[in-house]
């Protein structure tokens, strides 16, 4: 059959439709993981044009609802699916990566996240008749709403083909983002981060490694290298691999904070401006780290190799952190246990003082300014 008017101008359904209805088979396979947090979905209208469903607890709630995107981290798993030559897609943790970076803010709420929809915009229809790659991206989507409780029961998938090109020597890479709805009951778990003092507490939480912020300074970096994303590191896996690793998800340990009751202060993702995003807060609060958590071999390559300036590494990159946890100094060992239990990896790193709006990151003696500055 020939081609219609509108595939040739650079949308054609014909090859966008399977990886629709992969999205579509994967989806169906979510909608039921929302209903231990008394979320219903409305399987009627399933992937029509938008999700409906409803809170069947008893408990007065609130909802919680962020956008966010991935930035450039399926630029790298393109890059190594072109080139590392192996027949792997790369994309089997990039769902995970695109849903987690709206989960982990909207939990920083109080909020369990319930619905998860995404966007898998592309600059050129073509990109989605690759089956492999698209089925990899479906089942890493599903892999992460079991992982979190969450369902996704709609989504977009549009070729922009004016408005989106890639970089070379990537063909063609898609902009991939989401939208969460959280759910918060009752009321009283809504955390707002105005309870925070001097006095408190800051607990880190241990990332898998880049998560998705920095991803920018690290594809140009590795593409001044000989090997670029083929190089190999001290663990054995390559600089891609490496950078590919899929971001965590605090989901578990903040639904288990909050059923025991803790008293958090505030919580806050490890994401934009590294370290320096610990002095969120407009207060004029110094936050003075005084220990850490092992660092990523990814971030010690870059500080101790390439000698990227420490200072660069700690406002750019999460350093080993994903996760903030604020509290009083009274409960840190019952949010260090709990912590354990759910299987993370924490570590009381320091103290919220009066003083300038800063970070002191005392193990490497380095002062950084808060995010933006």
């Amino acid at each position: 059959m020939a081609k219609s008017a509108y595939a040739k101008a650079g949308v054609d359904y014909t090859v966008m439709e399977p990886f629709k209805q992969a999205m579509i088979a994967a989806g169906k396979r979510t909608v039921t993981f929302p209903n231990k947090r008394e979320v219903y979905i409305d399987s009627e209208v399933l992937h029509a044009h938008g999700a409906v469903f409803e809170y069947r607890g008893r408990e007065p709630h609130m909802w919680c609802n962020t956008q966010e995107g991935l930035g450039n981290k399926n630029w790298i798993a393109e890059w190594m699916y072109q080139s590392a030559g192996n027949g792997r897609t790369y994309y089997e943790g990039i769902g995970i990566d695109v849903a987690l970076m709206a989960i982990n803010d909207v939990i920083a709420q109080g909020a369990m996240p319930v619905v998860f929809t995404d966007e898998v915009a592309v600059g050129d229809s073509a990109w989605f008749g690759d089956e492999k790659r698209a089925a990899a991206l479906a089942e890493s989507f599903y892999q992460v709403c079991k992982e979190t409780g969450v369902a996704l029961p709609a989504g977009e998938s549009p070729a922009l083909k004016y408005l989106l090109s890639s970089e070379p020597p990537v063909a063609s890479a898609p902009s991939l983002s989401g939208c969460v709805t959280g759910i918060i009951a009752p009321k009283s778990r809504l955390i707002t981060g105005k309870d925070l003092k001097p006095g408190d507490h800051i607990i880190a939480v241990a990332s898998s490694g880049l998560h998705a912020n920095g991803v920018s300074l690290v594809i140009s970096c590795a593409l001044r290298l000989k090997d670029q994303f083929l190089t190999m590191l001290p663990t054995g896996r390559t600089l891609g691999e490496e950078a590919l690793i899929p971001t965590r998800s605090y989901v578990a340990l903040v639904e288990s904070l909050l059923e025991d009751g803790v008293p958090i202060r505030a919580l806050l993702p490890g994401t934009g401006d590294g370290v320096g995003k610990l002095a969120y807060d407009k207060r004029p609060y110094t936050y003075r780290v005084h220990s850490w958590l092992p660092v990523p071999p990814l971030f010690s390559y870059f500080r101790d190799v390439l000698e990227l300036p420490l200072v660069d590494c700690l406002k750019t990159f999460n350093w080993g952190a994903g996760y903030y946890v604020f509290v009083s100094k009274h409960d840190v060992d019952w949010v260090l246990k709990l912590g354990a239990q759910a299987g993370y990896l924490l570590a009381d790193v320091g103290v919220v003082e009066d003083g300038n709006r800063q970070v002191v990151f005392e193990p490497d003696n380095i002062v950084l300014p808060p995010p933006g500055q």
